[in-house]
């Protein structure tokens, strides 16, 4: 359906409404001027009608689906600045370096001497821009060099949204804001800085509650619940789960449900509940089932749930519960959760995979094989989060650590670890 011979930054009426933030009105011109029907151009986007009709009457009123634009302006062959992405790139090389140095210094242009003191319209989708691309960048680079740039680029976010005057503006500021001050923290809870990391994320949940966008403010929720439930607190995490939930007015989106379940799987492996954890892994799968059939959820940045993370979330509570006979790990979960997401996640899985080569194979050599090429991962990277979680793999490991081999070579590696 691609047009890509249509020079669509010709259409005024189309730059006007991307430049004021109504993607959805951009859509609906586009398939106007295709002359397509709806359901015709939902097929030929892969969306189902309603999904397409919810697209083009948001207006400019909160959040879109960055993945859903995209597809659309993919399918279309419409430019993807017309709906406030970055133009896709096939990696993170000159490209994306390019495009994130070209995006702020765009976003910083209101704070220049002499410039405009009044917003443009596109504020919001450009600093946005800048947070997925360094989050994109997480996946091969140190948190704590990340964090020198997060930091000023938060700083930028919440300085411009104070001066918004305008009510609408303000609303996508705050989740821009919200989105940016979630990412810190992560950025906290990777360098072990556990006490920024519980505060940005509730700068987070904060600012989210501003936008009124439910979506947004139950996500920076369970991203604390998750925090919690993997720093100890089991209980808070778990009430937390309930509050993302509540946020909710009508049925949860089955990618949220899923997540969310997720978490709480974990909270309830966290607090030794046996059974509790069972009930939510087995309410996760049930949730990541119906996830295809459905619309896609318009999470604040997008991520997938599917069969390879719940084999990760079921390595995640077995690793937790080593000895629990409800949570049955298959070799299919083994080789599955270990493979795509990028070297801190495949870390992380790694290790639990590891503790459970410990307890259902009794295999020390390749749980020490494999844990000790999580924790090389983790190092590089410098990662507190992969050395915090092999550290729980070598208590685990115990007595089933034997000398000489990868064990010898682990244990040297977390002995030396400096973070």
């Amino acid at each position: 359906m691609g047009n890509h011979n249509v020079d669509w930054h010709a259409f005024g009426d189309l730059k006007d409404a991307a430049g004021q933030g109504n993607y959805g009105a951009v859509i609906r011109r586009v398939r106007q001027i295709l002359g397509l029907g709806q359901r015709e151009f939902a097929d030929r986007c892969g969306l189902s009608q309603a999904a397409l009709s919810r697209l083009e009457n948001r207006g400019g009123r909160g959040g879109y689906d960055m993945d859903i634009l995209a597809r659309v302006a993919t399918a279309a062959g419409l430019p993807h600045d017309l709906v406030g992405l970055a133009h896709p790139t096939g990696g993170e090389g000159p490209v994306l370096r390019r495009d994130l140095l070209t995006a702020a210094a765009a976003a910083a242009v209101p704070l220049l001497p002499g410039a405009t003191p009044h917003h443009t319209p596109d504020e919001p989708g450009i600093l946005r821009q800048v947070t997925s691309a360094y989050r994109r960048l997480d996946a091969t680079t140190p948190s704590r060099d990340l964090a020198e740039a997060a930091h000023p680029h938060l700083r930028l976010i919440q300085t411009l949204t104070a001066r918004t005057t305008d009510p609408a503006h303000h609303q996508r500021m705050s989740a821009a804001a919200s989105e940016a001050a979630s990412f810190t923290a992560w950025l906290a809870w990777d360098t072990a800085d556990h006490g920024s990391a519980r505060h940005w994320y509730g700068t987070a949940i904060t600012t989210a509650q501003h936008t009124g966008n439910e979506l947004l403010t139950a996500y920076q929720l369970g991203s604390l619940a998750s925090f919690d439930a993997e720093t100890g607190h089991p209980h808070t995490a778990l009430r937390r789960i309930e509050g993302a939930r509540r946020q909710f007015t009508g049925p949860l989106p089955p990618l949220a449900a899923a997540w969310l379940a997720s978490i709480e799987a974990l909270a309830h492996a966290a607090g030794q509940d046996h059974a509790a954890c069972d009930r939510a892994l087995t309410a996760c799968a049930r949730h990541t089932g119906r996830i295809p059939q459905a619309d896609p959820a318009a999470w604040p940045w997008i991520f997938t749930f599917d069969e390879r993370k719940l084999s990760a979330c079921r390595l995640a509570c077995a690793a937790r519960l080593p000895h629990s006979p409800r949570i049955r790990i298959t070799d299919h979960d083994l080789t599955t959760a270990v493979t795509g997401g990028h070297d801190k996640q495949r870390a992380l899985i790694t290790l639990n995979a590891a503790t459970t080569h410990l307890t259902r194979d009794r295999d020390p050599e390749a749980a020490f094989a494999l844990a000790t090429r999580a924790l090389h991962a983790g190092l590089r990277l410098s990662s507190g989060r992969v050395a915090d979680r092999a550290r729980i793999f070598r208590r685990t490991a115990g007595r089933h650590g034997t000398a000489g081999g990868y064990a010898d070579e682990f244990d040297t590696l977390l002995h030396t670890a400096y973070l």
